[in-house]
């Protein structure tokens, strides 16, 4: 019973997180070359091949790269910095 409540909310945790890098791609001020890479994340994140813990580790480890680079603008880091935040509260 607590494995089924804690896969809900990884479910909503990891629906959070691809709603939250889907706005980010829509968004008209995001640099294509970043809206590019948010959406390979996506894919990566929406993929069945490997649990959700991992797709969010792994994906965790991408926007840690990407939030350190200088050029990104703030509004996209303080964005990308809320998704870790959401992945980070997914648990096996």
């Amino acid at each position: 019973m607590i494995e089924l409540a804690n896969e809900k909310q990884n479910q909503e945790s990891l629906n959070n997180a691809i709603q939250t890098l889907d706005q980010l791609v829509k968004s008209h001020s995001t640099p294509k070359n970043i809206k590019n890479n948010i959406t390979e994340m996506i894919t990566e994140l929406q993929s069945d091949e490997y649990s959700i813990s991992v797709r969010a580790s792994n994906l965790i480890s991408t926007l840690d790269d990407i939030t350190q680079d200088p050029n990104i603008p703030s509004y996209i880091r303080t964005s990308l910095w809320q998704v870790v935040s959401t992945l980070e509260s997914i648990r096996e």
